[in-house]
């Protein structure tokens, strides 16, 4: 089959999860410019703005950004209520086919989720992502992402903990608005029935998708509640819906040993933060734990001020783990200028840019923001109890899950114990279903936060299902570069081929350089046994592991300036 069919068969579609309510824009953690650096920075197109594409109950595209076409559809605010005079918004994004859609080579669309929860769709397909993505499939691909905002209510007015979110919304008011049309509408079923809207909305019967990490939970989601419109479903690291978010950290270890390991190998020259044995790189690291515990380190740069605490450098350690080939190398950096008595450049890793408001009502539109993840959150799990009994024995359970991150990681559901108290009608299981086409899971060895274990205990309720594992440290088979993961995924959403069962994937390279002159005759073998196909698709996966991945899940509240 010739390569331009091939860029053709498909439109890729990206859907985020839900991550602006009620018109209200919320922000994650997240890690300035200089840790997680931007390959692409995405550029606006000066004549486009959200505020003036108008919100259609059929879809209307519109020139976008470059090489993106934009649209925004309205659904039903409660899909249950569809004749409800409440109603909501998805802002859709797409990167066309070079095909029509009644062309023969024409497969339809992909729908894409980013996972999050509370992801940034929009921004995951203007960048340099979306077009690898897009390669590494070998398609030229069509892509969504989704936000929904709710329509014919009144801006609500809500308190902000800083500046940009109130700069943001443009309000400062001190009345908060928590009303169920909006906040309590955030649950998976709701956005699963999005997705059909959307499929529906381009004239198609059958869902084609590819979820990310929380995406996972509304594949899950969605198939369970509608298996005979699954046509291809591939889930990316399975969280195992509406669990206590007590063992997503089984593998951090893993994680974090891996650095240890790699830095090792990689020789002195290879990794800034080197000792002989991986031992002796944790017991290093340790060292640096307990020097800023017992005494943070004042700090001043041109950007920013504050302490380098020890719960700052665990954040910053434990946001590697999510993508070593992007991030190990400056982590490693970063420790021993730490170790050398420099704390800035981990600091300024903790750090947001410096934020300006817009004269642009939607430049800041698909911001991301930290209470969108707990949102989505606490509506989609039970209800927590709100006593200390209850905190106690769930922060003693993630400490025996991961006695490196546990604590960090258990503030996210903890959170919930303040969130408004509602009926739970929304879906819950069980998530099983005999889908009209087989589903594909696919989780690493060493996954921070979304464990291998999970992708096989969705597979037992999917008849026909197929766990692919990819033999890496990371969040999400992209985190690390291999050929052997994405050629699986390329014919599964070609013809529908599932890989053999209890199929391993390699990665081809470690995430740190090394420390020679760089000519590796097995590595140059491997580059030659491709063909122009394959090494494009390579090219785009070893692009797509440089590229950070983000946690929007809130770890823990940290402010640099107190």
């Amino acid at each position: 089959m010739s390569r331009r069919i091939l860029f053709g068969l498909f439109g890729l579609f990206i859907l985020l999860g839900l991550n602006l309510l009620l018109g209200l824009v919320y922000s994650s953690l997240e890690l300035n410019s200089w840790f997680v650096p931007d390959p692409s920075p995405l550029e606006r197109a000066t004549e486009f703005s959200w505020e003036r594409l108008p919100p259609r109950k059929e879809l209307e595209w519109r020139d976008c950004f470059q090489g993106r076409q934009c649209a925004r559809l309205i659904v039903p605010l409660n899909h249950s209520d569809p004749l409800g005079e409440l109603e909501a918004v998805i802002a859709l994004i797409r990167k066309p086919s070079i095909f029509p859609p009644d062309s023969d080579s024409y497969r339809g669309p992909i729908l894409f989720n980013p996972g999050g929860p509370g992801g940034s769709g929009v921004d995951f397909i203007q960048g340099l992502r979306g077009d690898c993505l897009a390669q590494s499939l070998v398609l030229s691909s069509i892509l969504w992402a989704s936000i929904r905002v709710v329509l014919g209510v009144p801006p609500p007015r809500i308190v902000f903990q800083d500046g940009r979110r109130a700069c943001d919304m443009g309000q400062g008011s001190s009345v908060a608005n928590d009303s169920a049309e909006g906040v309590a509408r955030t649950w998976a079923h709701q956005t699963a029935r999005d997705m059909l809207s959307i499929v529906e909305a381009h004239g198609r019967y059958k869902l084609q998708y590819w979820g990310f990490s929380y995406g996972t939970v509304l594949g899950a989601t969605f198939a369970s509640l509608f298996p005979d419109k699954s046509s291809a479903s591939s889930l990316m690291v399975l969280l195992t819906p509406m669990t206590k978010w007590s063992n997503n950290l089984v593998d951090a270890g893993k994680a974090l040993e891996s650095f240890f390991i790699g830095c090792a190998e990689a020789g002195p020259d290879g990794c800034d933060f080197w000792a002989p044995t991986p031992k002796d790189i944790r017991q290093n690291l340790t060292r640096l734990y307990d020097s800023v515990r017992s005494s943070p380190l004042p700090i001043k740069s041109r950007s920013t001020y504050g302490l380098l605490d020890y719960s700052g450098l665990r954040t910053v350690v434990f946001t590697a783990l999510y993508s070593p080939y992007a991030l190990f190398p400056l982590l490693a950096r970063g420790l021993a200028e730490l170790a050398a008595g420099n704390g800035t450049p981990i600091f300024e890793r903790l750090s947001d840019p410096p934020f300006q408001c817009s004269c642009d009502p939607s430049e800041h539109m698909f911001d991301v923001h930290r209470d969108a993840s707990t949102a989505i959150i606490c509506n989609d799990n039970h209800e927590i109890p709100n006593n200390l009994e209850w905190t106690e024995k769930y922060f003693e359970t993630m400490g025996k899950a991961s006695p490196e991150f546990g604590d960090m990681w258990s503030t996210g559901l903890i959170a919930c114990q303040g969130w408004p108290k509602f009926p739970k009608i929304n879906f819950q299981g069980p998530f099983e279903a005999n889908t009209s086409h087989p589903i594909l899971l696919i989780g690493n060895t060493a996954d921070p936060v979304t464990p291998l274990w999970g992708a096989h205990k969705m597979s037992r309720g999917f008849n026909g299902s197929v766990v692919l594992t990819q033999d890496s440290a990371g969040h999400c088979s992209v985190s690390g570069p291999s050929l052997c993961t994405q050629q699986n995924i390329r014919k599964y959403f070609l013809d529908g081929t599932l890989p053999e069962p209890d199929t391993v994937c390699n990665v081809t390279e470690s995430p740190f350089p090394e420390a020679s002159s760089g000519f590796d005759p097995a590595y140059e073998q491997f580059l030659l046994t491709m063909d122009s196909d394959d090494r494009e698709m390579f090219a785009a996966v070893l692009e797509l592991s440089k590229i950070p991945f983000v946690p929007h899940f809130p770890l823990l509240v940290y402010s640099p300036q107190g």
